[in-house]
């Protein structure tokens, strides 16, 4: 005779146990993500502060030894904030765009559909280390470049240096988790790297002033959000700005929410990621 109680089974299969947020799933998730990139710190935040001064010693030596201006502040000044923000939204890529794809490569992306994480959570957890990693690196550059000499990066608006930094970081985060959701191999992704991330960050006035641009430039270089991240940050140092600050927050914020809901609906369709 079978005494087991009918009630047993609390749950019909398939029917979600953990109700709202699953804090220490998606707390794992993150801890795990940090620690990965954070292991080999050497490579992941300081090798990029050290490229990123590289970058200010050469401009600097080769461009703005003459004691040339650009938007009436000297042209160090004006190159480090560009330069600080470019560090961290290329690492932000380069952090979301590696947990899935070696995943799928090594064969162990069970160990991200399997645990019980809803598909915000997972996006949640990638997306948050990656953006702390861009935080990293760029207070390392920060850092270095205090102590450069004749370079200031003293902060006049830190509203606009956290929206645009996080704005940036974001947007760089979620265009990073889909190309690790599309990519099969490693060179998928160092397609999208060098052919769209680098070209388009290094064309957003990183190294001048767009208004030094012909008209038509001007018009395309206002289409590139690049663009308008490493003016709104680069405005949160030197206090001006050659982009409405403004419509760049306000089209940044636009453009995180509609890769976010790409994001969402790819992973929670299972598109390349299950079989």
């Amino acid at each position: 005779m079978n005494d087991q109680p009918r009630n047993w089974v609390r749950h019909a299969p398939g029917e979600p146990v953990l109700k709202g947020v699953n804090r220490g799933g998606l707390q794992t998730l993150y801890i795990k993500e940090v620690r990965r990139f954070f292991k080999v710190q050497m490579q992941t935040v300081w090798a990029p502060a050290i490229t990123t001064l590289l970058y200010l010693a050469i401009f600097t030596v080769a461009l703005g030894g003459s004691g040339r201006t650009v938007m009436g502040v000297h042209f160090a000044d004006f190159l480090a904030p560009g330069l600080i923000v470019m560090a961290m939204i290329q690492n932000a890529f380069a952090n979301s765009s590696f947990s899935l794809l070696v995943g799928k490569i090594q064969g162990n992306i069970v160990d991200y559909l399997m645990p019980p994480l809803s598909t915000g959570e997972l996006i949640a957890g990638l997306i948050g280390a990656a953006v702390t990693r861009a935080a990293l690196v760029g207070g390392a550059v920060w850092l270095a470049m205090l102590l450069w000499p004749g370079v200031s990066v003293a902060v006049r608006r830190p509203e606009l240096l956290l929206w645009f930094g996080l704005m940036g970081s974001l947007m760089l985060s979620f265009l990073g988790l889909l190309t690790s959701i599309w990519a099969e191999k490693f060179d998928h992704a160092a397609v999208v790297s060098n052919f769209v991330v680098t070209p388009l960050s290094l064309l957003s006035g990183t190294f001048y002033s767009v208004h030094q641009l012909s008209p038509t430039w001007q018009a395309i270089s206002h289409a590139n959000p690049f663009f308008y991240v490493i003016s709104g940050f680069r405005a949160g140092f030197l206090g001006v700005s050659d982009s409405p600050l403004w419509v760049g927050g306000v089209a940044l914020l636009a453009l995180n929410i509609a890769l976010f809901v790409l994001c969402y609906a790819l992973l929670k369709s299972g598109w390349k990621i299950k079989a």
